[in-house]
């Protein structure tokens, strides 16, 4: 995305915000005098006793409507895209109400003026779709308010960067010259830019050579003309492209794991408040944890800690419910024959003779895990991620892309937990179940897995 069209995309957010918190402030004019008028809809309170949910409205819906996809490519969504991407938004953007009033014990004062404002939400948001999407169509029909753009490269390399632009990119563009660098002078360029009154030049040079390149955005400069150098001399097979300065030097940076953003600003947010309530309402199984591992296996502690590795392999304690004799780590030497895992350093044992009575109760109901959301709270894990393993586990690894699992934080859940932990004994499948994590990460996957994961822990399924 260039720096226009992300100027362009946070000023319709925030028109968004705008715009929907107008709506619910209308939503409540028509409730309210509807109520002073219509017996039986009964009377609501003055607008300052909805200020919290107007608070909540103007920041998250926006972001809500980003998760759907709202703003990606608005003039090529199907018919009725807009529509389901708009409904789905408005959804969660309830259930994000409930969870206030549920856990922070705010008061929804007239349910009326909700699901009014939701119904206005969601006619308000298509309209201004459809009006923000015709406005774009007439412009690029009218070729005065389209950019007038040069391309300068090879034939091949100017012909490869059109067929990679979108349709919406083309739509907002003129090309009104073709430079070869390979045989047109500075001059001419100055001449064309000039003639052609160029605004912007996007170079597609990966056949040229640099020095050639230098020369002619140095002519871009002195013209005041901006000019955009294509990165597709770089071929990374998964990394993601962007630019970004470190102190005053522009930096091409390649990036594997999800860039931090709103999404990932949501996601830490949702961890340390989620482990927090978890934590609370999970407390009476923590006492009766305790209890049961002193009586059944009184002379180690109740605490298991273990040093495991974090993201980027920054080691970190990690905090279990004791479930083995205190001796496990020692024995683990002689049980390596048994291993059930068929490849890697990972070991599994579905019957492990360590683990005593009491201790495996706790791994079926995963109870065993609690205490992992002290980590969590620490920032060391997230609800959602790979599951950490022991340092020296790692540092058997063998395979090097094996390692690109430690690129985001450990879980508490992960892929691999729902996906019949007892099920995979290939250490390769269940990495590769974490690289599908990474790869297509985003906050309503994590939402997918959590969820799944209920039913996974009431059932036991795959716990070890």
């Amino acid at each position: 995305m260039n720096r226009r069209s992300e100027i362009n995309l946070k000023l319709t957010q925030v028109l968004d915000g705008v715009i929907l918190g107008l709506l619910f402030w209308l939503a409540h004019i028509i409730r309210f005098e509807a109520g002073v008028r219509i017996e039986f809809l009964g009377e609501i309170p003055t607008f300052d006793r909805f200020f919290w949910l107007l608070a909540v409205i103007v920041p998250v819906s926006p972001i809500v409507l980003e998760f759907q996809g709202f703003y990606n490519h608005p003039l090529r969504k199907k018919p009725g895209e807009p529509l389901k991407q708009v409904v789905l938004a408005t959804i969660w953007l309830a259930l994000i109400f409930g969870l206030f009033v549920i856990f922070l014990k705010l008061n929804a004062e007239s349910r009326s003026v909700l699901l009014l404002f939701l119904g206005l939400a969601v006619i308000g948001l298509l309209i201004r779709d459809w009006c923000w999407r015709k406005t774009v169509a007439d412009a690029a029909r009218r070729n005065g308010r389209r950019e007038r753009v040069a391309l300068a490269g090879t034939p091949a390399d100017m012909d490869g960067i059109l067929e990679r632009m979108t349709h919406d990119q083309r739509l907002q563009i003129l090309v009104v010259a073709r430079i070869d660098l390979s045989r047109d002078t500075p001059e001419k360029l100055t001449r064309i830019f000039r003639e052609k009154a160029v605004e912007r030049v996007l170079f597609a040079a990966d056949h040229v050579h640099f020095g050639t390149v230098e020369e002619a955005i140095h002519v871009c400069e002195t013209e005041g003309v901006e000019a955009w150098l294509s990165a597709d001399f770089m071929h990374p097979t998964i990394s993601r492209l962007s630019v970004e300065h470190f102190g005053p030097n522009p930096m091409l940076v390649f990036r594997t794991t999800p860039e931090n953003g709103w999404s990932m600003w949501l996601k830490e947010w949702t961890d340390r408040v989620g482990a927090a309530i978890i934590l609370l309402l999970t407390l009476p199984l923590w006492v009766v944890a305790a209890i049961g591992i002193r009586i059944a296996s009184p002379e180690g502690p109740i605490i298991f800690q273990q040093r495991r590795s974090g993201r980027y392999g920054k080691q970190f304690i990690m905090y279990k419910f004791r479930t083995m004799h205190p001796d496990a780590e020692a024995r683990r030497s002689e049980l390596e024959a048994a291993n059930e895992m068929e490849s890697g350093p990972a070991f599994k044992l579905q019957n492990d003779p360590r683990v005593f009575r009491f201790g495996s109760l706790l791994r079926k109901t995963s109870i065993d895990e609690l205490p992992q959301l002290w980590n969590i709270l620490r920032g060391d894990m997230s609800l959602v991620g790979p599951r950490p393993l022991p340092v020296y586990e790692v540092e058997q690894i063998e395979d090097s892309a094996q390692r690109r699992r430690l690129s985001v934080k450990p879980g508490l859940t992960c892929l691999w937990q729902v996906s019949g932990r007892s099920q995979i004994t290939n250490f390769d499948e269940w990495v590769q179940l974490d690289l599908e994590y990474i790869d297509n990460w985003s906050l309503w996957l994590d939402w997918k897995i959590l969820a799944k994961t209920v039913p996974v822990v009431i059932a036991g399924v795959g716990a070890r």
